[in-house]
């Protein structure tokens, strides 16, 4: 599994924006094969988490044209910078809670 790992320092975000990221989020999980994307956003802190089954998901992903065009919008309008991190998971653990007693 791959994780990518989106941080960004943001400008002023508008409505526009949130349209715009709910769009690619629902184009990542439908049509690319994203497992899973979350994101926070705290003052003008955002990072957002998206998992994928391999590289080649995250690729077509990447050069997607309207992706294309959210990158470019995001380079113009939304972030004073980011980094994008892309990184392969080797091991996951996980506690699911406290079993129910009868």
């Amino acid at each position: 599994m791959i994780v990518v790992i989106f941080r960004a320092k943001t400008r002023q975000l508008g409505a526009d924006y949130a349209v715009i990221a709910a769009r690619m989020r629902e184009l990542a999980l439908r049509q690319f094969g994203c497992l899973a994307f979350d994101a926070v956003t705290q003052g003008q802190e955002e990072i957002a988490l998206s998992y994928w089954p391999d590289e080649a998901s995250v690729h077509a992903w990447k050069s997607h044209a309207e992706h294309v065009l959210a990158q470019q919008l995001g380079r113009e309008r939304w972030y004073e910078s980011y980094v994008v991190q892309v990184a392969h998971i080797n091991r996951e653990y996980r506690f699911e809670g406290m079993c129910k007693r009868p």
